[in-house]
């Protein structure tokens, strides 16, 4: 392994040995290739740069305490790439061409992956973009695929710790049938002011509601939202968030746990009848919510300042599936170095 001080590392990026890329040109896939190079030889005119014919995944690789290096549902997010690709017109990397990237960038990489103890991870970020030049607005013909990793501590400096929200209506991150439900950069550079404007205030994030209404609970800033009320898992139904893998996860897990999953609408004035609220992705896993102000009100739905215990059990029991230390029922974790 090398060097490094694993405890102290931010959510950033840091240069690893190798990333893996696949072409895409004359109407299919070529080889998989091996790269030490950091940097992309591209064409100005490139349509992933004017177009935003481009797209993500965010997934990470853990060094287990039984040794074990494992990585969590591959095939979720290649389904999830596969989606997004046909809404902004991209051709669609197979699930075992992804998958087959994916473990060979973290076993190239192996020595960057974190230790256990150090609660850091190493993040995997495949990437998807049209290569074309063109200036013409039309789906580019060639196209690069990608996969780089690099290892970060957690995304909150406090890791597991509640943090406050605040409700903005001045700006929509998404939209219904935009572009919301897919992971492509247009989405996370549209949350940029609004969530300046948060930290400037001294939020953790800002929250989301519908774009068309403004009556219903859409996100946490880039992260999927859940309730909780007694024994109740709540987490919005909405065309314009991201199908989380992790809410995903959530919602399964919390159904093992004997909870009710509702996903729905959920009107903004429901949040006073929560006991706990949080937000879910796959930087954080949870990011628990102490409380969220409404400027527009005055109003504060408090959830507590420490994390809530049904929140707890949830970020524990899929830590210890994505870990090896709680049993996988559900098949979701790949181990890539045994």
């Amino acid at each position: 392994m090398k060097d490094l001080d694993w405890g102290n590392l931010s959510f950033g990026y840091m240069p690893t040995d190798y990333n893996v890329r696949c072409y895409y040109r004359n109407g299919k896939w070529g080889e998989v290739e091996v790269c030490s190079d950091e940097y992309i030889n591209m064409h100005m005119a490139a349509t992933c740069l004017h177009y935003g014919q481009e797209a993500f995944e965010g997934m990470k690789a853990y060094r287990c305490p039984d040794g074990k290096v494992r990585v969590f549902r591959v095939e979720a997010n290649a389904q999830r790439l596969q989606s997004t690709s046909r809404g902004i017109m991209m051709p669609e990397v197979s699930t075992e061409m992804f998958r087959e990237m994916v473990l060979k960038v973290v076993r190239l990489n192996q020595e960057y992956i974190p230790t256990y103890e150090s609660g850091a991870t190493l993040y995997i970020r495949p990437l998807l973009i049209g290569t074309s030049a063109q200036v013409g607005v039309h789906p580019s013909k060639e196209y690069l695929f990608l996969i780089f990793v690099t290892p970060v501590g957690p995304y909150f400096k406090g890791g597991f710790a509640s943090n406050p929200y605040v409700i903005t209506r001045d700006y929509d991150r998404s939209a219904p049938l935009g572009t919301g439900c897919y992971k492509v950069g247009g989405n996370y550079a549209a949350s940029l002011r609004a969530n300046t404007i948060a930290h400037e205030k001294g939020y953790a994030c800002e929250f989301y509601l519908d774009a068309k209404e403004k009556k219903y609970i859409d996100e946490c800033g880039a992260a999927n939202f859940f309730g909780i009320r007694g024994n109740s898992y709540i987490t919005p139904k909405s065309t314009s968030i991201l199908p989380s893998v992790t809410n995903d996860s959530l919602m399964t897990i919390a159904q093992d746990l004997g909870m009710t999953v509702e996903r729905r609408h959920i009107p903004v004035e429901e949040l006073e009848t929560f006991e706990e609220a949080g937000a879910c992705g796959t930087a954080a896993v949870i990011s628990p919510i102490s409380y969220i102000d409404d400027p527009d009100t005055g109003k504060r739905y408090d959830f507590g300042a420490q994390p809530g215990p049904k929140s707890k059990k949830l970020f524990d029991t899929l830590r210890g599936i994505q870990y090896g230390t709680v049993e996988d029922k559900h098949g979701w974790t790949t181990v890539v170095i045994d």
